[in-house]
């Protein structure tokens, strides 16, 4: 009885593309941040060096 009740689940995939677009614009959104996050150091020390630049320079 049970049985008869879960194979039609186990057989229906309809759902499953939905939850691989979640993963993978999750795995997207992870590999973003954190190429953001390497970035932005990188991109505050240019900032930093031309506002240090200009204040010099008087």
């Amino acid at each position: 009885m049970i049985e008869n009740f879960i194979k039609p689940f186990l057989k229906d995939e309809r759902g499953a593309t939905a939850v691989e677009y979640g993963l993978l614009a999750a795995l997207i959104a992870i590999g973003l941040l954190s190429g953001l996050t390497a970035f932005s150091d990188s991109l505050n020390n240019v900032f930093m060096t031309i506002d240090t630049s200009i204040n010099e320079a008087g």
